[in-house]
């Protein structure tokens, strides 16, 4: 009960009004109070007393019927008979603390030693006071009225059409702004039933408010936990992408890195073609080739000239070759009286022309 309280007190200021009005636990009274003949009547709300007006006892009142007709605020109020110091009195009693859990029935037991009366003559109150207590010891407060005048005053409030719930004392009034703490002379099979039904409206309405407001804390913290997930699930398929992006570049920097290094093989060597090409401008028409052989650089050509020995120095003068020499002796056919040569010379570059 009192969690609910707190709670709705907690949200009130985020309801409209008409929902405050619906589920308000700040409840109104009508407090009456006997004096010789008559009850003074007053109606109290939010720490404020306001005197409605006195009425005989024992029968109804037309004054007191046409105000609860004029007056809205007095259907839902709690109707509270506050006795006078003539009407009841109190007892400040020390307990031991094992007492506590059963009280009543202790103070019952006792209460022909605290009182001049008996048990079944008097309706009883004990009120837990508060301070600090000596060890071992509980402080209450004692407050009883006798059943005779009691039944009589019950009496009298019903004849005037209206039902108790509560009977109080002035000397130790009840806080009616903290109904936890409320003790009560009146007897269980006097009080009236409190309506469930709106309890359970008002306290259903309390509830559904409070998840209702756990739910606006909680949907943006949700919404935001499935956004980051869902930017987590991207960036982790962002970040395999990237990967594939990343192990795709590294090939083609390595066919890149290949291309260039073939480029750089190709284009340190001339084309055959310009190769021959200069092998045919250098060489003279007096001078043949029966063999020509190009590996690894090198070109070995074997022939008849009528001076061999200059064709080291041909060779040797072009920007193709470099480093001609004899592989074998120079010797003299015969019959045609040319010079046998066998020449390798080393392929430097081609001025004639590249080839991409």
């Amino acid at each position: 009960m009192q969690f609910f309280r707190w709670w709705k007190r907690e949200l009130s200021f985020l309801l409209p009004e008409k929902i405050k009005h619906l589920i308000d636990d700040k409840q109104s009274f009508i407090i009456i109070t006997p004096k010789d003949q008559q009850f003074v009547i007053s109606f109290y709300y939010n720490d404020l007393i306001e005197p409605l007006l006195t009425v005989d006892r024992g029968h109804k009142d037309l004054a007191l019927q046409s105000l609860f007709e004029k007056d809205e605020r007095l259907a839902k109020a709690i109707v509270i008979l506050r006795l006078s110091k003539q009407d009841a009195l109190q007892k400040e009693l020390g307990l031991p603390l094992a007492a506590k859990e059963n009280i009543y029935q202790v103070v019952a037991y006792e209460l022909d030693r605290y009182t001049p009366f008996k048990a079944e003559q008097v309706y009883f109150a004990v009120k837990l006071l508060p301070g600090v207590n000596e060890p071992g010891q509980l402080k209450v407060m004692m407050i009883l009225t006798t059943r005779e005048l009691l039944d009589e005053l019950y009496d009298d409030v019903q004849a005037l059409g209206l039902s108790l719930s509560f009977v109080d004392y002035e000397g130790v009034p009840n806080n009616l702004a903290d109904p936890d703490y409320h003790y009560n002379l009146l007897p269980e099979n006097f009080r009236l039933k409190p309506k469930k039904l709106p309890q359970l409206i008002r306290y259903s309405l309390l509830t559904l408010s409070g998840l209702l407001l756990i739910s606006v804390i909680a949907m943006p913290v949700v919404f935001e936990y499935q956004t980051v997930s869902l930017l987590r699930l991207k960036a982790e398929s962002l970040e395999k992408d990237a990967k594939k992006v990343k192990a795709m570049q590294s090939s083609i920097d390595a066919v890149i890195d290949e291309t260039k290094l073939l480029l750089k093989e190709k284009n340190a060597t001339p084309d055959v073609i310009v190769m021959l090409n200069t092998l045919s401008v250098l060489i003279k028409d007096d001078t043949w080739l029966s063999y020509l052989q190009y590996a690894d650089g090198h070109v070995q050509i074997q022939g008849e000239s009528p001076a061999a020995s200059t064709l080291i120095a041909v060779l040797e003068a072009s920007d193709v070759f470099a480093n001609a020499r004899f592989v074998s002796p120079v010797t003299q056919d015969r019959i045609s009286k040319l010079e046998r040569f066998q020449i390798t010379v080393d392929v430097v570059k081609a001025n004639g022309g590249n080839s991409e």
